[in-house]
């Protein structure tokens, strides 16, 4: 018990330490907009439409990982890699066996990654089945289940790389573990390899032994969907983000990840706009097209209001 308490006592004081952006900060962070159309400048705007980054609790991503955060200006700074002509690709390679009723749709996922970052192609690789993937495995000591080392297998990802590939994110049903002492992590990418590997094995509620309902399949589209576009973002050398709730955030449970929204705030949307140069309307609309289509109500409803505030702004 002494050394739980001591555990929640470091974390809430490092809670207590992050310091997060203001109202003139956030804005700062964004950077100046004069050189975009009215539209564009609409989008990158907040107006009332996003929720600043809410002060961490004890168990919180930025309790035990106090991150500065990046500006636009930090961005462009760290010279990110963009598409071009050669690298533009995104690929999705799927390892493993995807059980239905358990995993979520990949060709869903498929369409979901192509509305986020268009103009980018997206292209859904070949299953690589569980005999032929040899990395470091074990069973993990509280569920029971089996977790693949997502280190290892990042070096093999990065081996496999298409030549034409601007990204390419692995998925799997399989848990994963960074090292021994981690009980787990959701995903893991490699920003100068361009690879990640991420896990929906924890987003379906029969991992905790409970029974599935009409919700479910909703419920696990909407994680998958959220960590994939987060894990992909990271590929664009977005960093997390500390200024808006945002699909951006750092995540240490399920709980926090579900509380984060599938957008990006206009700081992290400016970012991947610098890098795929898209129309704001065009994106928001096939966002919407999405929500719409596969029962994704309260964003389906955010993005019409926020399309319908940038086409008046034309």
């Amino acid at each position: 018990m002494k050394s739980l308490c001591l555990v929640l006592l470091v974390a809430a004081a490092a809670a207590l330490a992050v310091t997060l952006p203001d109202r003139d900060e956030r804005l700062k962070a964004v950077g100046s907009l004069d050189r975009h159309t009215p539209a564009e400048r609409r989008a990158f705007t907040d107006a009332g439409e996003f929720e600043a980054k809410k002060a961490p609790q004890p168990a919180d991503w930025l309790a035990s990982h106090p991150e500065p955060g990046q500006s636009l200006g930090q961005y462009l700074d760290s010279k990110p890699n963009f598409p071009d002509d050669t690298r533009k690709i995104l690929y999705v390679l799927p390892l493993g066996e995807f059980e239905e009723g358990k995993a979520p749709s990949l060709e869903a996922l498929k369409d979901y990654t192509a509305a986020y970052f268009q103009p980018l192609e997206v292209r859904m690789l070949k299953p690589v089945a569980e005999a032929d993937i040899k990395v470091t495995s074990r069973i993990n000591p509280g569920s029971g289940k089996k977790q693949w080392n997502s280190q290892e297998m990042l070096k093999g990802l990065a081996a496999r790389l298409p030549a034409d590939a601007y990204a390419m994110l692995a998925v799997t049903m399989t848990d994963l573990y960074p090292d021994e002492s981690w009980n787990f992590v959701f995903g893991q990418a490699s920003i100068r390899n361009r690879v990640g590997i991420f896990s929906f094995a924890r987003y379906h509620p029969s991992w905790t032994g409970r029974e599935a309902d009409e919700h479910t399949e909703t419920l696990v589209l909407r994680r998958a969907a959220k960590v994939l576009t987060h894990e992909m973002g990271h590929m664009f050398g977005i960093r997390h983000c500390i200024h808006y709730e945002c699909n951006m955030n750092g995540a240490n449970h399920l709980q926090e990840a579900d509380s984060t929204p599938m957008h990006l705030c206009p700081v992290c949307l400016r970012k991947l706009w610098y890098a795929a140069k898209f129309d704001p309307a065009k994106r928001y609309g096939a966002l919407g097209d999405f929500y719409t289509e596969h029962g994704l109500e309260e964003e389906s409803e955010w993005v019409e209001k926020r399309l319908e505030s940038i086409q008046e702004a034309r």
